[in-house]
């Protein structure tokens, strides 16, 4: 230690008034010695080094001059930890088994765990030995730099943007596994409303990342969201507040592994958030951080990107008028502009989520609900005809609209809502207020502009096999390029997998469902009546025949009692909207690819919070991030020795449906509660570690089978007949096939809806 240090340190020391602990006599005496803040960096980060040393003989330390982290356990048994300038790796199973969110000081990042009694109200712990010189030293250390130290945050130099991105250390971070976050990073700009975005590639040399972004305009109801989803108070959910900004809206979150480089290339996996409507990719859902952890601990690290883009009528607006005024601009299409500007998010990955350590060959496109449906419209859209910016896909709940209209008919939407507004030309919607705008209510989703989909995209949702004659070449042409195993540029290769190659624009696919989706039409589903079910239903149809086989399927009739008829119209419900449009793309999507490169899963695992699997509840097993009841966090011991006894279900004989018995001592036998923590944490580590897998290029289970998540913490690879047992395929063939796919989609709709306020 230098003359210098020794007086920046006894400088500090005197500084910090009464209390403050002196460490070896008077060694830090001297006359004070002015500062800079580089000076006091400096001498910190020296001394803490040099101390280091002088006790390496005492205890164990990893110690990394680009990382710095040192822990020590020397002989009063203090376990602590210094970070500076960022986290780096704890390696000693000692030093971690107390260290929590809970006891850090997340606010200056800085983390560590002592004993010595003086940092007691600082850090939280109990003293829990002896205070030695030595101890004394240490830890008088860190209350100096927390205090006049601004610790430097995760930084990207971005050489082709010409920035850097400064981010923040995600709260989940773990000494085994540390997570950095960019957020709010914008992607897109956006000309003007109603107009397609343009890619943004122009920073300052220094870039914040550290807040979200703007999202896009959306009406506030008195619940939101994730109180609807999760069944949760609004006590209960994190706080959260987002500006809404029209043109400022497209923005991404990356969430990262510490320590990449450029040369890193590991996969990206790519979240597009449902909600229709409403919703944001920078909700506290959809955070990365624990499934990006997750992937560090097991070995094969992933980025996650989350972001916003525009939705309802400023994303999905379309008309004659408004083709119009994009032509006259050099826009292709109209309406779709959620859409594309997803579509310019994976362009902007495809040019910069290298120098974040990501492979922008390696792109795993995932969503839920109206997200999921947003990814099946990109795998039938001509852009992925001719340019692919993805690799694969999972579909998670698809809520899909096989009924898209054409430019004319969502122009008659639209011409409906300027003629309330008492307006008549574009540039007249244009300079309406956004709030006054979205007051309306006016629903929108996609539009067959005739340029963004691929032509003939509609049979995607045909349940026939009419025309596999006419693709039987092709998959003859599949199967030639069959090999034993696919060479991955991510430096964990697949092992032992058999591997397809079929065309780019055919992507690899998980696609499944969960038991309960129609829950989020709950509400509106307990408005009907036996009698008014009966006449929507006949209507709609418009075959006698047809519709009473519709009904006989799903023992509807005008006598049905009130308080059976909501369950059946909710798994009709459920059936039309979701699960049958679910196992369409599924076929067609295994059709074009030879038989193979599709795997096919269910969700029926409940709810931690609703006892049943509802829409949604699939978010909170694969995000983990979703507050959980006592009887989930806390197991008991008697399940907890079951369990330990038991393993998992994943041996179970696969044809078996049966439900876990558990016999007590004195003869009574049955499970509770639903949801547990075993099966809680057994059912979230398989999805998030199959999900993971995939990303790596690798099969998640046989193409052959399907996985099943749950009930009570069941998972693993089941045979088609357990499918059929799980949803009603047969049902499906005999009552919807003969009505075909748009009918029964305007069934569901119709009865999601709820009766009209008036008549029936």
């Amino acid at each position: 230690m230098t003359l210098h240090e020794e007086h920046a340190l006894g400088n500090l020391w005197r500084n910090r008034g009464a209390g403050a602990v002196q460490s070896r006599g008077n060694r830090f005496k001297g006359p004070a010695v002015p500062l800079s803040p580089h000076d006091l960096v400096g001498a910190i980060t020296r001394i803490t080094i040099i101390e280091i040393f002088l006790y390496r003989a005492q205890g164990a330390y990893d110690l990394s001059f680009t990382n710095v982290i040192f822990i020590s356990d020397h002989v009063s048994q203090a376990t602590w930890a210094w970070k500076f300038p960022s986290f780096g790796w704890f390696r000693r199973v000692s030093a971690i088994h107390m260290y929590s969110s809970q006891t850090s000081t997340r606010g200056h990042r800085l983390f560590f765990v002592t004993k010595p009694p003086s940092l007691l109200q600082f850090s939280g712990f109990c003293p829990m030995g002896p205070v030695t010189e030595s101890d004394r030293f240490l830890y008088s250390i860190m209350p100096i730099a927390q205090m006049h130290c601004k610790v430097s945050v995760p930084q990207v130099h971005h050489i082709p943007l010409q920035t850097t991105f400064h981010g923040v250390v995600h709260a989940i971070s773990t000494p085994e596994a540390q997570v950095y976050q960019y957020r709010g990073i914008k992607y897109a700009s956006i000309p003007a409303r109603f107009r397609q975005s343009k890619l943004f590639t122009s920073y300052k040399s220094s870039t914040d990342a550290t807040k979200y972004g703007p999202i896009c305009p959306q009406y506030k109801s008195r619940e939101s969201i994730e109180e609807a989803m999760f069944g949760l108070s609004d006590d209960d959910l994190p706080k959260q507040s987002f500006k809404q900004n029209e043109f400022e809206c497209l923005n991404l979150n990356i969430t990262a592994p510490a320590g990449l480089t450029p040369h890193s290339r590991i996969p990206v996996m790519v979240w597009i958030h449902g909600g229709a409507d409403r919703g944001t990719g920078s909700s506290w859902v959809y955070d990365g951080g624990a499934l990006v952890h997750r992937s560090t601990l097991i070995g094969k690290p992933i980025i996650m990107v989350t972001f916003n883009f525009r939705l309802g009528l400023f994303g999905f607006a379309a008309g004659p008028m408004l083709r119009e005024d994009n032509k006259s601009v050099g826009d292709e299409g109209v309406g779709n502009y959620g859409l594309r500007d997803q579509r310019k998010l994976l362009e902007w990955l495809h040019h910069f989520i290298g120098d974040f350590g990501g492979d922008p060959s390696n792109i795993t496109l995932f969503g839920e609900s109206t997200g999921a449906a947003d990814i099946v419209s990109h795998l039938l859209s001509t852009a992925n005809e001719t340019r692919p910016l993805f690799q694969r896909a999972i579909v998670q709940s698809a809520i899909l609209e096989p009924n898209a209209p054409d430019v004319s008919a969502a122009g008659w939407h639209l011409s409906r809502l300027m003629s309330v507004l008492h307006i008549t030309t574009v540039d007249q919607l244009r300079a309406i207020d956004a709030d006054k705008l979205f007051a309306y209510g006016l629903t929108l989703r996609n539009v067959d502009d005739g340029v963004f989909f691929r032509s003939g995209w509609r049979s995607y949702f045909q349940p026939d096999d009419a025309h596999l004659r006419d693709h039987h070449a092709f998959s003859e042409l599949l199967s030639i390029h069959k090999i034993p195993k696919r060479p991955s540029r991510s430096p964990h290769p697949n092992a032992g997998l058999t591997t397809f190659h079929p065309p780019a624009n055919l992507q690899p696919l998980v696609i499944g469902d969960c038991a309960s989706d129609s829950l989020v039409w709950s509400l509106y589903a307990a408005q009907w009546t036996a009698p008014a079910i009966v006449r929507r239903i006949k209507a709609v149809c418009q075959s006698l025949s047809k519709s009473s086989n519709l009904m006989h399927a799903y023992d509807i009739s005008p006598y049905t009692s009130d308080d059976e008829v909501v369950q059946r119209v909710l798994d009709l419900i459920n059936d039309a909207r979701v699960a049958w449009p679910t196992e369409c793309v599924a076929h067609s999507a295994r059709r074009d690819r030879g038989g193979h490169g599709v795997w096919r899963y269910v969700f029926d695992q409940d709810g931690p919070t609703v006892n049943l699997p509802h829409h949604a509840v699939d978010l909170v097993y694969l995000f983990d991030n979703v507050p959980l009841p006592e009887s989930v966090r806390s197991p008991s011991s008697s399940m907890t020795s079951f369990y330990g006894d038991f393993c998992e279900f994943d041996d179970a004989d696969e044809d078996s449906d049966d439900s876990v018995v558990i016999s007590d001592e004195d003869g009574c036998s049955w499970m509770q509660p639903c949801v547990d923590q075993w099966s809680y944490t057994h059912v979230r580590d398989t999805m998030q570690e199959r999900w993971i897998a995939f990303a790596y290029g690798e099969a998640p289970w046989s193409d052959e089978k399907v996985f099943v998540f749950g009930p009570e913490g069941e998972s693993g690879e089941r045979s088609a007949c357990i499918f059929d047992g799980r949803r009603r395929r047969q049902v499906w063939k005999e009552a919807f096939e003969p009505l075909g796919m748009q009918v029964v989609h305007k069934v569901g709709l119709e009865l999601s809806r709820g009766p009209p306020l008036r008549g029936y």
